[in-house]
């Protein structure tokens, strides 16, 4: 009897790719475990378990958790999903991070969300909030009657500061040079598959196929 090869995947794509939207997606229709890193480490700050708070030292001090904190503590729950096949999102983000995971768990899969930068600046910046209500706009598709005013209060609108021209080009800049690498490490292995689009409805359903030969007879509609 054949043993039945787990299936072990890792979603990649830039802030505002709409890596989430296909994450959930995927978890829903293949009915795969999900782990995503920044809720993890959120988790955990919370609840002050020993990593946790040694993270948080870390992010208090404007630093990055160091990889083998973070690499533990993905690990240590992934090795709780036993025998499921399973989705990882947000991590690994360095080619240290990814060769100490898989010396715990063998990826057969990386999905990697190739969205134009240009693409992903215009969906980001276009969002703005009131942030009496916390209700969002975008200038895009869901503009307020007059711009930069909130709909019911007139109030003005603010953009977050995550979401201004500048930081937004930071935040890519920085991913691109952060998991450049990452990516070829997993195209080395033969692993890696690149998605590219504009627009998620319309990358999702090449996602949708190529996991179908993935995971034969596991798809949920």
């Amino acid at each position: 009897m054949v043993a039945r090869m787990l299936f072990r995947a890792v979603i990649m794509g830039p802030p505002g790719s709409g890596k989430g939207t296909i994450s959930d997606r995927i978890v829903k229709h293949f009915a795969l475990k999900h782990l995503s890193s920044g809720d993890l480490l959120r988790l955990n700050i919370q609840k002050k378990t020993e990593i946790g708070i040694l993270a948080k030292s870390y992010i208090e001090q404007g630093q990055l958790v160091p990889d083998d904190v973070i690499t533990r503590l993905i690990v240590q729950e992934l090795n709780n999903f036993g025998e499921h096949n399973w989705l990882l999102d947000g991590f690994p983000r360095t080619v240290p991070q990814a060769q100490a995971l898989d010396k715990a768990h063998q990826i057969n899969t990386v999905i990697d969300l190739n969205v134009p930068f240009q693409t992903i600046k215009d969906r980001l910046t276009a969002r703005w909030i009131h942030p009496g209500s916390g209700r969002v706009y975008n200038t895009e598709f869901n503009p307020p009657k007059v711009s930069g005013i909130d709909d019911v209060t007139g109030e003005p609108l603010i953009q977050r500061e995550d979401d201004k021209p500048e930081t937004v080009t930071k935040r890519l800049k920085a991913y691109e040079s952060l998991t450049k690498p990452v990516l070829e490490y997993y195209k080395n292995k033969g692993v890696l598959e690149t998605f590219s689009g504009t627009e998620t409805n319309k990358i999702w359903p090449h996602v949708y196929s190529f996991l179908q030969t993935k995971l034969p007879g596991v798809s949920q509609e």
